[in-house]
């Protein structure tokens, strides 16, 4: 898997009062509350889910070793 890209995924906001779509999104991307990270493969997939929460989520891209 070298050479393959990944994401860090972080929540910089809260979803309490979000629609049951964002909190469903927030969950599925792994996150569990503000401040808490996950770290992801580079995918259309999560890429997607990203664009539906940009409000909630910072994204850093992470060169695979």
């Amino acid at each position: 898997m070298s050479g393959e890209k990944t994401l860090c995924v972080t929540q910089i906001g809260s979803d309490i009062g979000t629609k049951p779509k964002h909190r469903g999104t927030i969950r599925a991307l792994g996150l569990h509350g503000v401040g808490s990270s996950n770290t992801l493969p580079d995918r259309p997939e999560i890429r997607g889910m990203i664009a539906r929460v940009p409000h909630l989520v910072s994204v850093e891209e992470l060169d695979g070793e």
